[in-house]
This record gives structure tokens, C-alpha cells and sequence, in this order.
């Protein structure tokens, strides 16, 4: 589809005062009348802040600028076009074209460097077409990985908007290590943005015509959150995927709620705001009140898109990354085992049922592993399984995976899964997730 099909070309009185039969600015729901909305309106004669740049919205001088830029790109055309038209023409012209100015303020030649650093950040992942399978992506499935940092898309706001929710205060540094690496997440994260989200935009602008916010309400939940997750590895992860969105995807945030914020929280937010540009910041809101934050959701995302432990009606967060499973996984159990001189977790498997266990390290010391009935030791399903990562220890040498059940074990069963250290006496063999599949 073209540009020109969404919305056309623009014209300099169009994009001061508005165009007829195309929204110019996004409304609080597809269906519903401006009288809805929930953004605080600037005082009166004065343009909504969040109205601020937007077609229909902008200045003679900014109009100038808009002309100037889309000649720009029309001109340069190939890469440096794909990446302003990341999300591909669907988006329309001049709602594209404006998010990009409004990231640099209207100041075209830090717009266009700032394309050009998006162009080269995009370069490797663009001739791996952003890692459209998930799981070369990460070297797991991708349910092992929500299962350590829980995140999900869950319905769309009041003003159309994809809802994202985040789960950093339970957030697993040292599963994440032993499933993953850093260029991992990053790999992920490039095929979220541009398989994922890319889509459910798509999708919404196809049933909804008149769907032009091309951007992402997040729910950010701090809930668990201490001051010893907050380590240089769980920032690392973090700033891994707030850097590719800086740059590469820019005026994509809506409204960002952060909630369950401890008290401590302030000190790291102030390092946070570093990572994001100060107009973005003006964008998130921190509510610690359970009470307080039920209530700002439910004025920005209607009660049957919100999920039910974020007080809404729909179905459970909980639940829904639990049906999230590989093609026949009927349910999956991830835990993450510290083995000393030994360790176990055990799992049911129902009648009907069957087992597969892989298990994930990033230890150089060698255990044996075995798979046994809980209730009768005598019953041996997989037996002396060694498992030693023999990779490198860098942050993004590939951790080791070792298939434990070379044959399914079929249920019923309370499996037990045995490790056991071949280290010395007082050593400590480390780290090591235990990723059970049942069918």
C-alpha cells in the first residue's frame, strides 16, 4: 500500500490546520469523541502539548522543515528511506515524517544524522532480515526467555495504541546468563520491533483506518524490586533494548507507566533519564499506589484490554505468557538450580502427558545429570548425562544446552532431575536452568 492510499501528500495549510477526513491528532479510542480523551490539554488557545508536532499541528517554520526533509528522502531514497519508513508506508507520510522531526525538535540536520546513525545501527541486523525466528535469535525459545524477564503485548489503549507490559522487577540476571547473551537480547529485540510490533501496528491500522499513532502505551511493573537486582548486568539487559528504540525508532512511546516503584527507585531513575531524550521523559509517569495506578490504566485502556491483575477484565498476564509455548508444548516449567555439590527440580507430568528436558549452563565445571522417578528411585528415565559449557566466558560466548531426554517420558510420572557436581569437595559448580516441555 502507498502513502499516498493512507492519508496523501500534505499540504503546508493542511499540515498547520489539519486535513479533512484524516484525524490529526490520535483520540482517546478509534470509536469514541475526543470528549474522552485523558490527556491534559494545554491552557486555552494554547497547542496541546502532546498535540506538539504532529500534522495539523505545526508552525510556518516547521512546515519548512517537513518540506524540506521529505524532499530529502524522497531524494536519498533505499536505506535511509527504510529506515525512516520503518514501519513501512501504512504509517503515512506525514505521520512518519513528523515523528522523526519531533525527535531532534524540528532541527533538520540533526534529523538527518540522526537517520544516518539509524541507518548504520540497523546494518548488520537488516542483512539478517531482523531475525524473523525468534529462537536463532535468543538460542532458546522464546517462552525460556519470558519466563526470566517477564513482557508481553496485552490488547490496545483508549487511543489505539499496542499496551506493552514489562516485568523488570522480576527479572532474572542470572537465568537470563544462562540461556542468552547480550547480542541475544539484542538480536530479539530487532525481531520484536520489526516482526512483532511491526505487525500488531499493521494489523490495527488495517481494521482501524483511522489509526495514525504509530507508537506503544507500556506498563513498566516494579513490583519485587530490591536494590541488589539492580546490578550492571540486569542495566545492562536493560539499556540493551532502550538503545536500539533511541535511535532507531524514535516518538514511539505513548505513555509509559511505571508502577510498584520502591522508594530507592528515584537514584536509578535519574540514571535511566540519561539513556532517553528529555521530551520522552516528560512521557512517563512513576505510581506506586496499587489503588492510584488501577485507576490511570483504566483511564488510558479500557477495562476489557487490561489484564485482570492490572485491573482489568481480561485474561491474567500470568496466563497468558503460560499459553505462550512452542507448536504441542501443552505446559512448561523453568527453574533455575544453583549446585554446590548437587541440586534437583522435579516436575509432574500428567497421564497422556510426555517429558522432554533441556538443560542450559554457562558452568565449566562438569555435573551428570539424571532423570528419575520421584517416587521410586529405582525408576531411571535418563541416566549420567554429563553437561560442562565449554564455550567461552565472554558476554556474548553462547552458553551450552544439553538435551537430558534423548526419548520423551511419558506420564503419568513425578519426574525428579538430578544434578550432580564432579567438582572438588569446595567448589561451587554454579548455575544451571532446568527447561522442562511437557506434550
Amino acid at each position: 500500500m502507498s502513502t499516498a492510499t493512507v492519508s496523501g501528500e500534505w499540504t503546508s495549510e493542511e499540515l498547520m490546520q489539519g486535513k479533512a477526513g484524516v484525524p490529526s491528532s490520535p483520540p482517546s479510542s478509534p470509536s469514541k469523541s475526543m470528549k474522552k480523551s485523558t490527556r491534559k490539554l494545554a491552557a486555552s488557545g494554547k497547542v496541546d502539548p502532546m498535540d506538539w508536532g504532529t500534522p495539523g499541528h505545526l508552525t510556518e517554520e516547521e512546515v519548512a522543515t517537513f518540506m524540506k526533509f521529505r524532499d530529502e528522502v524522497e531524494k536519498r531514497g533505499g536505506e535511509f528511506k527504510s529506515t525512516v519508513y520503518s514501519f513501512g508506508d501504512i504509517e503515512g507520510e506525514a505521520f512518519c515524517l513528523t515523528r522523526w522531526l519531533r525527535a531532534r525538535k524540528f532541527k533538520y540536520d540533526d534529523v538527518i544524522a540522526m537517520i544516518e546513525e539509524a541507518t548504520e545501527v540497523r546494518t548488520s541486523a537488516r542483512g539478517q532480515d531482523f531475525y524473523p525466528d525468534p529462537v536463532q535469535a535468543l538460542g532458546c525459545e522464546p517462552s525460556v526467555f519470558m519466563a526470566q524477564y517477564p513482557q508481553l503485548y496485552h490488547g490496545h489503549a483508549k487511543n489505539g495504541c499496542p499496551v506493552f507490559i514489562s516485568k523488570p522487577g522480576v527479572l532474572n540476571v542470572d537465568g537470563m546468563e544462562c540461556i542468552t547473551t547480550l547480542d541475544g537480547i539484542l538480536k530479539f529485540h530487532w525481531h520484536v520491533m520489526m516482526h512483532d510490533y511491526t505487525s500488531r501496528l499493521k494489523k490495527h491500522k488495517e481494521a482501524n483506518p483511522d489509526f495514525v499513532n504509530f507508537q506503544c502505551v507500556t506498563v513498566i511493573d516494579l513490583e519485587h524490586l530490591s536494590t541488589s537486582q539492580l546490578n550492571q548486568r540486569a542495566l545492562s539487559i536493560l539499556k540493551t533494548q532502550t538503545a536500539i528504540d533511541s535511535v532507531c525508532f524514535p516518538e514511539t512511546m505513548n505513555k509509559t507507566l511505571v508502577i510498584n516503584a520502591p522508594r530507592f527507585f528515584s537514584l536509578t531513575w535519574n540514571i535511566i533519564k540519561g539513556w532517553i531524550d528529555p521530551r520522552t521523559a516528560g512521557k512517563i509517569e512513576l505510581i506506586s499506589n496499587r489503588k492510584n495506578w488501577e485507576a490511570r490504566l483504566r483511564e488510558l485502556v479500557d477495562v476489557d484490554q487490561l489484564p485482570s491483575d492490572y485491573g482489568g477484565k481480561g485474561m491474567a498476564t500470568t496466563a497468558t505468557l503460560a499459553s505462550d509455548v512452542p507448536k504441542g508444548v501443552m505446559k512448561q516449567k523453568h527453574e533455575l538450580v544453583h549446585v554446590r555439590t548437587s541440586g534437583s527440580s522435579s516436575v509432574e507430568v500428567p497421564a497422556g502427558g510426555s517429558l522432554h528436558v533441556t538443560v542450559f549452563t554457562r558452568s565449566q565445571t562438569e555435573v551428570i545429570i539424571s532423570v528419575v522417578d520421584e517416587t521410586s528411585k529405582s525408576k531411571v528415565y535418563a541416566e549420567g548425562v554429563s553437561v560442562k559449557h565449554t564455550g567461552g566466558s565472554g558476554d556474548n560466548d553462547k552458553p551450552t544446552s544439553v538435551v537430558i531426554t534423548k526419548e520423551h517420558i511419558k506420564g503419568p510420572v513425578k519426574a525428579k532431575i538430578k544434578i550432580q557436581s564432579k567438582g572438588g569437595r569446595f567448589s561451587t559448580a554454579g548455575n544451571y536452568m532446568v527447561a522442562c516441555n511437557i506434550y
